[in-house]
């Protein structure tokens, strides 16, 4: 698994598995030859994008951003549509670092579409319960009051089988969210109406994870945006003011979706100065 550290804080990448979606998709209006050169596509026109929640651990506590694809949460045509080759291992990596999913005390989301969500809820006994029985769950307002209200479009990625069993444990917020001194959820719409980013800061360094602005390292350009999000030209508008000020500042970005790099340091000409390369078996 592989690791950072920001300061004080450290991250690990958990194994959460793997879809392939449509490269098209992924990049919206971006032409092929063009993104393709940045992102391996294979012969489908699918994309590999993990799905690897990544645990933050800070002072004893241990925080999870996004929860991964889960276990029998798909059934046989979800998971060819979405080209699911690999369901989760979660408790696996966290028994390699000696933790049990009850030792979670906080899941933060940027957003509840499954590929994020499914593994918020696992099946016990033919009845689905709480992953993170100790988790406060985190999400912005507006994703979850969609969530539970999906549209004739959302309700395709709103599901009820991840958000019933653990309504008791989500706490929601509107702009912003202090987790701890240092650690911050930002509500950014783009993707969903209810999108939010994470901002970490210790001893200098700083963090941002923008979930599905930048799904990849290949959506670096503020332009590329995926044709799923519900309001592209939000995801532009903050894509312009995140990215531009984090490369002033050399702060790291990380990813949920790569299948390539955890996390990426560019410059100001968008050149990698330093990076966290996935370890590929």
């Amino acid at each position: 698994m592989e690791q950072l550290k920001v300061g004080k804080f450290s991250l690990t990448w958990l194994n959460g598995g793997v879809t392939h979606l449509d490269g098209g998709a992924m990049f919206g209006v971006v032409p092929k030859p063009l993104w393709s050169r940045k992102y391996p596509v294979n012969e489908k026109n699918q994309i590999e994008l993990r799905t690897d929640p990544i645990l933050i651990q800070y002072e004893g506590k241990h925080f999870l951003v996004e929860s991964g694809i889960g276990i029998n949460k798909l059934d046989t045509k979800k998971k060819r549509n979405f080209g699911v080759t690999e369901e989760s291992h979660i408790e696996q990596s966290l028994a390699e670092l000696g933790l049990k999913t009850s030792d979670i005390d906080a899941v933060l989301m940027t957003h509840l579409h499954f590929d994020h969500a499914s593994g918020l809820t696992k099946w016990q006994n033919d009845k689905l319960v709480s992953t993170f029985t100790n988790a406060i769950i985190y999400a912005s307002k507006v994703e979850w009051e969609e969530m539970r209200n999906p549209n004739i479009r959302s309700r395709n990625t709103y599901w009820k089988e991840n958000w019933e069993s653990i309504q008791n444990q989500v706490e929601t917020f509107s702009k912003t969210k202090e987790i701890i001194p240092g650690l911050q959820m930002i509500h950014t719409g783009g993707h969903s109406a209810g999108h939010a980013i994470l901002k970490l800061e210790s001893e200098g360094e700083k963090l941002i994870h923008m979930g599905d602005l930048m799904p990849t390292h290949a959506h670096q350009n503020v332009l590329w945006v995926l044709a799923y999000d519900d309001y592209p030209m939000t995801s532009i508008e903050q894509k312009q003011i995140w990215i531009p000020s984090g490369l002033k500042q050399n702060v790291w970005f990380s990813f949920y979706h790569d299948a390539f790099y955890r996390a990426i340091q560019w410059d100001e000409e968008s050149r990698i100065i330093n990076s966290v390369p996935r370890t590929r078996s």
